[in-house]
């Protein structure tokens, strides 16, 4: 792919964020932060679970987490039991 055509993680969120309000139809929008920090986490940690080949400490490190706070959300995800 040419770098023109390259999108940027953060064009892609800024895209599906408008959607998002505009989706709303007039609703009052809630808790928008949280939401936008849940829906990113889950496919953030479960391709570098991946890539890491399940390895925690490996993912803690290439995320700059704790291997305890990793734990922790790969439980709240239910990645891990």
């Amino acid at each position: 792919m040419s770098e023109a055509h390259k999108v940027s993680i953060a064009q892609c969120i800024e895209t599906n964020i408008k959607q998002y309000f505009a989706d709303l139809d007039g609703e009052t929008p809630c808790a928008v932060y949280d939401m936008v920090l849940q829906q990113m986490e889950l496919p953030l940690l479960r391709c570098v679970m991946e890539v890491c080949e399940q390895n925690q400490t490996r993912a803690a490190q290439i995320l700059g987490l704790n291997r305890n706070t990793l734990r922790k959300k790969l439980m709240q995800h239910h990645l891990i039991g």
